[in-house]
């Protein structure tokens, strides 16, 4: 098994020479604006596969999808020809989901976008179900150390008395 930088080096080197190729132009008329966007070899340094994208319609990807098939062989000599290994290897044409996926997640990010508005809208108008501050308090004392109770929390209320409960009778 090869090291994986020379096996990273090579796939970068075989990507510029099928770009460049590419770029100058093959005789194929059914060969669209195909870009190369990654080149995978394998450990042993036999096979590469080459992954691209076709600007256009359904019909020029499938046209130049054929049109690489066809060309293989050409590019793997040309391939052979510009770098240095004993073996040349085997070149694989692999269509890249690249605009397929990035059409997905723009389509899901505007739908979480639109189900954020509603959201928003939904928490600008909306009320509490309760009290607007459902937390327990600290309870409070009074100087003398005993418990201040709200109007609610009271069964009697203090009362200023002479008297030493406090409470009202």
């Amino acid at each position: 098994m090869a090291d994986p930088a020379r096996a990273r080096k090579m796939a970068d080197r075989i990507k510029e020479i099928v770009a460049k190729r590419l770029d100058k132009g093959l005789r194929d008329p059914r060969l669209g604006f195909v870009t190369i966007t990654d080149v995978r070899v394998t450990g042993d340094l036999q096979h590469a596969s080459i992954f691209y994208t076709v600007y256009g319609t359904d019909e020029e990807r499938e046209d130049s999808a054929k049109a690489l098939k066809a060309a293989t062989g050409m590019l793997r000599s040309e391939v052979g020809r510009n770098i240095t290994a004993r073996l040349t290897p085997s070149l694989e044409f692999i269509a890249d989901a690249i605009p397929e996926n990035a059409e997905h997640i723009g389509a899901l990010l505007r739908e979480a976008q639109t189900r954020d508005a509603e959201t928003a809208e939904l928490a600008a108008s909306a009320e509490y179900a309760g009290e607007a501050d459902p937390y327990v308090k600290p309870r409070e004392f009074d100087e003398a150390g005993d418990e201040l109770l709200d109007d609610d929390d009271a069964v009697g209320s203090r009362v200023e008395t002479g008297d030493e409960s406090g409470l009202a009778r």
